[in-house]
């Protein structure tokens, strides 16, 4: 399974990965220097990484998340978050084009709600490969 899991995390890297990563990163690097925004700056550096090598990994609620969770999420979400969504959505399209690109552009399109809604998610290991994003 781990094979698996890396031959899959290389193809996405070299196909979609990295730029979907840079993006974070330039969204996170935007919000560092607002610096009242260093929350959602950590939440896009946290999800760039996962972004970047998806597989064998996956998102869950946290438990201990609250209101200020949403009330984040939503400023979020109008400043930043609708952005990479759309960047999930144009490379999902774009992979969807190819035979080989059909499981990238999926996997991209599960993304879309990290994208939307960081906070108050955990990246865990698992075993599965398209495990619930």
């Amino acid at each position: 399974m781990k094979v698996i899991n890396l031959v899959l995390n290389v193809l996405w890297l070299l196909l979609c990965g990295l730029w979907m990563a840079i993006a974070y990163a330039v969204a996170g690097i935007i919000c560092f220097i607002l610096i009242i925004t260093i929350p959602w700056a950590i939440a896009s550096f946290r999800i760039a990484g996962y972004v970047l090598w998806p597989f064998g990994r996956m998102t869950r609620e946290r438990q201990d998340a609250g209101a200020a969770s949403c009330a984040g999420n939503v400023i979020w979400l109008i400043f930043a978050g609708w952005w990479l969504a759309l960047g999930h959505l144009a490379t999902s399209i774009a992979l969807a084009v190819t035979i080989i690109g059909l499981p990238f552009a999926w996997a991209n399109l599960k993304m879309i709600p990290i994208s939307l809604m960081p906070l108050g998610r955990e990246i865990v290991s698992t075993d599965e490969r398209f495990a619930g994003w």
